[in-house]
């Protein structure tokens, strides 16, 4: 499989069809596993690095959760590969860096294998819209066929055994992003990640753990594992979630009650840039994405949520950048990323 097929082909997780989606872009799922008898990826050496991506190779044979499985080596992938995947959530930014590290990308891009991240393997799933338990329903399968094919590093005591200390136990993540503009506008969202915090769970940017939230976009997952079993993980999250759910609704009404021309002309003026400009950063659009989300939130405009989502992914830079092709100038990748953005509301709009 291309790039280009990539870019043709949007993630199933990006459709907007999902419990929730107008506030909970997605659901993410992540097992952390190592394999018995095998060194730690940040200790091993390199015939063991590469012993591990044979063994999973084979192990996802024949798997029915992993049909047609495209497999990228990142020891052959240049910076721009890696930059891409990052971008389509399918590797963190750690796993980029990675030297002797591969991914298992699954049909619609619903279900990855990173190989020799922080641990052996991480198995993850995506889901549209808040639907954990939809998602742990897949994610427990295809850890259970794993485990008929490769022996996990398992304690009795401990539960699985992982390079961090905070994955040791299940070794499960469960983290949605969401979208929450209100709550930052009524500059409540200091209030709510501080409650969140509290309750155990960990708040990052738009590609996790060490990255910033762009556009009003953030992930709430869990911190611990140990000593959780998974349905208490998955309960936490969906509940916290759905308590954040209802205040940035009750903000959203705040908003449209006490400032509704302001809040008509910041997402009125963000769909008009959207459609007229001629040049348009990534972070620009981000912002005005956000905005316009809102409106649709709001009832203020009618485009379809899998294009804004869709949108969120397809303007980053690496994807600009392969849609190019060649070395142009920052002007020239924001006007081609102006187009794409015209273009992909234009699409949405007819079918409305």
């Amino acid at each position: 499989m291309t790039l280009k097929t990539f870019l043709e082909n949007p993630a199933a997780w990006l459709d907007g069809k999902g419990p929730a989606a107008e506030i909970v872009i997605s659901s993410r799922l992540r097992l952390a596993r190592n394999i018995v008898r095998m060194p730690f990826t940040c200790w091993a050496k390199e015939k063991y690095l590469r012993e591990i991506i044979s063994l999973i190779k084979d192990a996802i044979k024949n798997n029915a959760f992993l049909p047609n499985a495209t497999i990228v080596d990142l020891e052959q992938a240049d910076s721009l590969i890696r930059q891409f995947l990052v971008e389509r959530h399918l590797i963190s930014p750690e796993h980029a860096k990675s030297k002797i590290a591969s991914v298992v990308i699954g049909d619609k891009e619903s279900v990855n294998i990173m190989v020799n991240e922080e641990d052996h393997l991480r198995i993850q799933t995506f889901s549209s819209g808040l639907q954990l338990n939809a998602a742990w329903d897949v994610i427990s399968k295809i850890d259970d066929r794993m485990s008929e094919k490769i022996e996990y590093a398992f304690s009795s005591e401990w539960g699985y055994l992982t390079a961090c200390p905070t994955n040791v136990g299940t070794g499960l993540r469960a983290s949605v992003m969401i979208h929450l503009p209100a709550l930052s506008i009524t500059k409540q969202i200091g209030k709510i990640l501080q409650a969140v915090s509290h309750l155990g769970l960990a708040i990052r940017g738009l590609y996790g753990e060490g990255t910033e939230s762009s556009g009003n976009l953030f992930q709430i997952s869990n911190q611990v594992t140990l000593g959780r079993q998974e349905e208490e993980i998955l309960d936490n999250v969906e509940k916290t979630t759905q308590k954040i759910i209802h205040e940035e609704q009750s903000a959203r009404e705040q908003i449209l009650k006490q400032s509704r021309v302001q809040i008509e002309d910041r997402v009125y003026r963000a769909m008009a840039l959207l459609c007229s400009a001629r040049i348009i950063s990534a972070q620009e659009v981000m912002e005005l994405l956000s905005a316009v989300r809102l409106g649709v939130g709001l009832n203020l405009l009618n485009i379809p949520i899998k294009i804004l989502n869709e949108l969120l992914i397809s303007v980053q830079p690496a994807h600009i950048q392969i849609l190019v092709e060649d070395q142009q100038s920052p002007i020239e990748k924001d006007m081609v990323r102006a187009r794409v953005v015209q273009k992909k509301i234009m699409e949405g709009m007819k079918n409305v």
